[in-house]
C-alpha cells in the first residue's frame, strides 16, 4: 500500500467510529431507578462497609480482581524511543485490546508523565488499589529494573514488566525443547547473546534457572562485548561480561551452542553460522527483520533449529503466548507477586504444550496437515485454544505452591471449565480464518470493483497476502479508485462489456451453451449474458481461469444467486444448494442455516442442510453440534412444521449416528446445557454446548441472523454457499468492508479445501 495511504487508514483505524480501541462497559442493570439506586447511592454504602470491615471483600465487591494496569512513561515505546506518555496511549490501548481478547481481561491503560523513578514509583504505589495487577510496559533500561524491583517488593499485587519478562519466558520454554531435540544439556551449552537490554538480561536470568552455566555466556551490546575492563555497562550487564576485550560476534560463535539475538538485523552471517556447533540453536528475533534472514539460515545450515520473533516462519518467539495467561492465573488466585516459580511454571507449561498433540483447529489455522513436536515446532501457535487451559493453571497453581495466594483454587476442573468459557467472547475465528487463507493464497475475482469498498476489500486481502484479487467492472473508474485509495500493486483488471473481453467472452459463451443446449439456452443468450459480469466471473472460475468468486455488493441476493446456481455445479453427491452464517457471539461461533435460499425445506432437505453445514463447521476446525430447533420440544406439537423437523433428526440419527445432532427443540433449551440436561437429560445435545442451529424455515433462519446482527452487534460472516462444486460466495447487499475481507478469506479457505478434496480424488483414482 501506498506511504500515505496506510498512514490514512491506520490513523482512521483510531479514530472512528469512536477515537481510541477501549470502552468502559456496564456489567450490571441500569435500566431503571431502582437499578441505579443499587448501583449508586444509597445502595452502593452497602458493598463500602463491607470492604471497610475487611479490605479483602474489594474482590468480592468490585472489578479489582480482574482489572490489570497497564503503565507506562513512554521512554521506551516499540521502535519509535521516547516519544512522551500521551503518543504512548495508542500502544497501551493495543495491549489492553490484548488482555482482553486473550485472556478477557479488563484493563486500564495509566500513562504517567514523569521519567523520575521515585516519582513514577510514588504515583504506582498511590493508585495500586485500585487493580488486581500492574503490567509495566515500555519503560527504558536500566531504570525499569529499578521500578519494576521495588514495585514488586512494596505492593501486594502482582507487578511484572512484559518487556523484560514476556521475552524471556517464551524463549526459554524454545529452548528446553530445542536442547531436547538438539540433544544436549543446559549445563553443558555455551550461549551467545547479541543485545544487552532488559529483554536479553531477563531471558538470560531465566536461562541460568533452567541450568545453562554463567561463565558460559557471553554478551555483546551495540558497543561489543561485555567484559570487566568496561565502565560503560550497568551493574546487571557486569554480571554477563565474560568476554575478552577485542573479542567480536565471530569469535564468540565460534563453537557455540546457542545463538541469542535481541538487537539488530543482518549481523549474524552465513560464515559466523557455518562455525557454530553441531544442531545450533538460533533465536533471531530483531523485529521487523531479524539478525539473520530466516530462509538464509535454513539454507546455510540444515541442522539449525531457528526462532525468530515473526509470524511468517516457525516458531515465533510472541510475547501474547506468555503475559495474558500469566496474569490470568495470578488474578484468579489473588497472588501478592509474580515470582520465579510462577515464570518457570508458565515456562514448563508451554514446552509441554508443544509436545501434545495439536487440535485440528490449529492445524487447520495455519494451513498444516498435522503440527507435529519438532525442530519447526518447539513453542505452541498464539491461536492455540489451550494456552488458556493451560498455562495459567500451571501460574495459578505454582502461586498456590510458592505460598503468594491468598485465594486457593479448590476444584481445578470447574476453574479449566471457566477458563475455557472466557473464550467465547471474542473474534478469534476471524483472525484464524485470515491467518489460514495466508497459508495458501488464492486468486479471487471481485465481481463489483468499481465500488469503492469493494475494492478496499481486495486491497486488504492482497495487502494480508490472503489472496490475488482480479478486479472486473469498468476499467477507467477501477483505477481512478486505485490510485485514490493508494492500491497501487499491477492485478488483472477486466471489462466483460468491452472489446477487450470479446474473445473471452465468446469463448465462455460457446462453452456454457454446449453444456447447456439441450435445456432451452440458445447461443445468442449465452453471448448476451457473458456480458453480465456474475455469468462472465462465474465462467472464470469454472474455467480454472480463477479460484473463488465473491460478488453481491451492489445487487439484491436473489439477483446475484441465480446466475450463479445457472452457471456453477453442485458438489458430488448434493442436490440442494443452501447457506449458513457464523455468527461470532459470546459463546463462540454459531452456525446458522439457512440463512438465504431454502424458503420451506422438506425434512429430507432439513437433514441435507444439517449435514452441508456440519461439513463447514468442521472445515473451521469445530465439532458440529447441531440443534434442529423448532417451537416444539421432542414430540410436544403435532404440527407439520414440527413434525418435519422431528422426521430430519430421526433421518439424521439412523443414518448418521456419530454426528452430534438432536431436535426438535426449543432454542433456549438448545442455548442452555444445564437447562436441557436438567429437562432432557435423554438428548444427544446434554450437557453439550451447541454451535449449530438449522433452522425449519427461511423465515425464522433469516429473521434469527439479521436480529442477533443489529440487536446485539454480532459479527456475521455469511451467509456462506453450501453444495456448489467451486467456492463461489455471496455478500449481503452493502455488505462492510470487514464483512466482504472476511467472505473472501471463506472463498479462499473453501477453494484450499476443494482443492485438497481433489487432489485426493485423483491419488485415489
Amino acid at each position: 500500500m501506498h506511504k500515505d495511504s496506510k498512514r490514512r487508514e491506520a490513523l482512521l483505524y483510531h479514530a472512528k467510529p469512536s477515537p481510541g480501541k477501549i470502552q468502559v462497559v456496564p456489567t450490571k442493570r441500569y435500566a431503571t431507578q431502582r437499578d441505579l439506586s443499587l448501583a449508586y447511592s444509597p445502595g452502593v454504602a452497602e458493598p463500602c462497609l463491607e470492604i471497610a470491615k475487611d479490605v479483602n471483600n474489594v474482590y468480592k465487591y468490585t472489578s479489582k480482581g480482574n482489572l490489570v494496569a497497564v503503565i507506562t512513561n513512554g521512554t521506551a515505546v516499540l521502535g519509535l524511543g521516547d516519544i512522551g506518555p500521551e503518543a504512548s496511549k495508542p500502544v497501551m490501548e493495543g495491549k489492553a485490546l490484548l488482555f482482553k481478547i486473550f485472556a478477557d481481561i479488563d484493563v486500564f491503560d495509566i500513562e504517567i508523565g514523569t521519567k523520575d523513578i521515585d516519582a513514577f514509583i510514588e504515583t504506582v504505589k498511590n493508585i495500586a488499589p485500585t487493580f488486581g495487577g500492574i503490567n509495566l510496559e515500555d519503560i527504558k533500561a536500566p531504570e525499569s529494573f529499578e521500578i519494576e524491583r521495588r514495585l514488586v517488593e512494596e505492593l501486594n499485587i502482582p507487578v511484572m514488566h512484559d518487556d523484560q519478562h514476556g521475552t524471556a519466558i517464551i524463549s526459554s520454554a524454545a529452548l528446553i525443547n530445542a536442547l531436547e531435540l538438539a540433544d544436549k544439556k543446559a549445563e553443558d551449552i555455551k550461549v551467545v547473546v547479541s543485545g544487552a537490554g532488559s529483554a536479553a538480561l531477563a531471558c538470560i536470568n531465566l536461562y541460568l534457572l533452567l541450568g545453562v552455566k554463567l561463565e558460559n555466556v557471553i554478551m555483546f551490546d551495540s558497543k561489543g562485548v561485555l567484559h570487566q575492563q568496561r565502565d560503560n555497562i550497568s551493574v546487571l550487564q557486569r554480571k554477563y561480561a565474560n568476554g575478552r576485550e577485542g573479542m567480536t560476534l565471530a569469535d564468540a560463535l565460534d563453537g557455540a551452542d546457542v545463538f541469542l539475538g535481541l538487537s539488530t538485523s543482518n549481523i549474524l552471517t552465513p560464515e559466523m553460522l557455518l562455525s557454530m556447533a553441531n544442531d545450533p540453536i538460533v533465536f533471531a528475533m530483531a523485529n521487523p527483520i531479524p539478525e539473520i534472514d530466516y530462509n538464509l539460515a535454513m539454507q546455510t545450515r540444515k541442522d539449525i533449529i531457528m526462532a525468530t520473533g515473526r509470524s511468517d516462519h516457525p516458531n515465533q518467539v510472541n510475547n501474547v503466548l506468555g503475559f495474558p495467561y500469566i496474569f490470568r492465573g495470578a488474578l484468579d488466585v489473588r497472588a501478592t507477586k509474580i515470582n520465579e516459580e510462577m515464570k518457570m511454571a508458565a515456562v514448563q507449561a508451554l514446552a509441554e504444550l508443544a509436545k501434545m498433540n495439536v487440535p485440528e483447529q490449529v492445524n487447520i489455522a495455519y494451513g498444516e496437515t498435522k503440527l507435529i513436536f519438532g525442530r519447526e515446532y518447539i513453542i505452541p501457535k498464539p491461536f492455540d485454544p489451550r494456552l488458556i487451559t493451560i498455562v495459567a493453571p500451571a501460574v495459578a497453581k505454582a502461586a498456590m505452591d510458592s505460598g503468594v495466594a491468598q485465594h486457593p483454587i479448590l476444584d481445578w476442573e470447574k476453574y479449566e471449565e471457566e477458563l475455557a468459557e472466557r473464550l467465547g467472547s471474542d473474534n478469534k475465528m476471524v483472525r484464524l480464518l485470515a491467518n489460514r487463507a495466508k497459508t495458501n493464497p488464492k486468486r479471487v475475482i471481485f465481481a463489483e470493483a468499481d465500488h469503492l469498498d469493494v475494492l478496499k476489500a481486495a486491497q486488504i486481502v492482497w495487502e494480508e497476502g490472503m489472496g490475488s484479487p482480479i478486479l472486473l467492472g469498468n476499467k477507467e473508474i477501477i483505477l481512478e479508485l486505485k490510485k485514490e485509495i493508494g492500491f497501487d500493486v499491477e492485478v488483472p483488471i477486466l471489462d466483460p462489456k468491452t472489446a477487450e473481453c470479446d474473445e473471452k467472452r465468446m469463448h465462455y459463451a460457446n462453452t456454457f451453451w454446449e453444456s447447456r443446449k439441450r435445456r432451452g439456452i440458445s447461443l445468442l443468450d449465452a453471448q448476451k449474458w457473458m456480458r453480465e459480469r456474475n455469468y462472465f466471473a462465474a465462467m472464470m472460475v469454472n474455467e480454472g481461469e480463477a479460484d473463488a468468486l465473491v460478488t453481491g455488493f451492489s445487487r439484491s441476493y436473489p439477483s446475484v444467486v441465480k446466475p450463479i446456481l445457472e452457471l456453477i455445479d453442485k458438489a458430488p453427491g448434493v442436490d440442494k444448494v443452501a447457506t449458513t452464517n457464523m455468527m461470532m457471539t459470546n459463546r463462540g461461533p454459531m452456525f446458522l442455516s439457512d440463512t438465504a435460499i431454502n424458503i420451506n425445506p422438506s425434512a429430507q432437505d432439513l437433514a441435507k442442510i444439517a449435514l452441508m453445514t456440519a461439513k463447514t463447521v468442521k472445515m473451521f476446525g469445530m465439532e458440529p453440534i447441531i440443534a434442529m430447533v423448532s417451537y416444539s420440544n421432542f414430540g410436544s406439537s403435532n404440527n407439520e412444521g414440527a413434525i418435519k423437523v422431528r422426521e430430519a433428526v430421526a433421518y439424521l440419527h439412523k443414518y448418521y449416528p456419530d454426528l452430534i445432532v438432536d431436535g426438535e427443540i426449543q432454542t433456549d433449551f438448545a442455548l442452555n446445557p444445564e437447562m436441557l440436561k436438567n429437562k432432557f437429560p435423554f438428548s444427544k445435545l446434554a450437557g453439550k454446548k451447541v454451535n449449530t442451529l438449522i433452522f425449519p424455515n427461511l423465515d425464522a433462519a433469516n429473521i434469527n441472523y439479521k436480529m442477533l446482527k443489529e440487536l446485539y452487534k454480532v459479527d456475521s460472516i455469511g451467509p456462506i454457499m453450501l453444495g456448489l462444486d467451486k467456492p463461489v460466495h455471496i455478500f449481503q447487499l452493502g455488505a462492510s468492508v470487514e464483512e466482504m475481507v472476511n467472505m473472501a478469506a471463506v472463498s479462499i479457505v473453501d477453494a484450499q479445501e476443494k482443492e485438497k478434496r481433489y487432489k485426493s480424488i485423483k491419488v485415489s483414482l
